[in-house]
């Protein structure tokens, strides 16, 4: 999502958009990660020294109350750790490496026919998914293999 439609968006709901916010919403759309709000504050004080983690967690809390900003937990592959997104995405899947935490989305027509199977068998009015799946990704699949080959050498 552009920082432009979320200013416009915040403008809309009555909240203005501060030197902070809109550092924390360029962190979180352009940086191409799932972050959690930790290493979102501490991105964001390279970028302005003065911010705090109240800043954080408060804007972080008006972005998902204003529905801007989705939290997701990624198949608690790291505890309890949230992380943020925009909404506006594409709808999508996270594919989360269970061994290694490795995240991937996947965009694809598949996903759009689950969406209107449900629509249509259970006569839901969809407004938001959320998919996620959890395996292993290629190189931890190798590595697996490799621990299990040495393994079944020494005994």
């Amino acid at each position: 999502m552009a920082v432009e439609t979320t200013k416009s968006s915040l403008k809309n709901q009555g909240v203005r958009l501060t030197r902070q916010r809109k550092i924390l919403l360029d962190l979180i759309d352009k940086s191409g990660k799932h972050l959690d709000a930790e290493s979102l504050y501490q991105m964001a004080r390279l970028q302005d020294p003065k911010l705090n983690r109240v800043t954080v967690y408060r804007t972080l809390n008006m972005l998902k109350a204003a529905g801007l900003v989705d939290e997701l937990d990624l198949m608690h592959h790291s505890g309890d750790q949230h992380y943020y997104e925009t909404r506006m995405k594409r709808e999508h899947a996270h594919v989360i490496c269970l061994r290694c935490g490795k995240v991937e989305e996947y965009f694809g027509e598949p996903l759009l026919q689950i969406r209107h199977q449900v629509q249509e068998s259970l006569g839901f009015q969809i407004l938001l998914t959320r998919t996620e799946i959890g395996g292993y990704c290629a190189n931890c699949q190798m590595q697996r293999a490799q621990e299990l080959d040495e393994a079944e050498v020494e005994a």
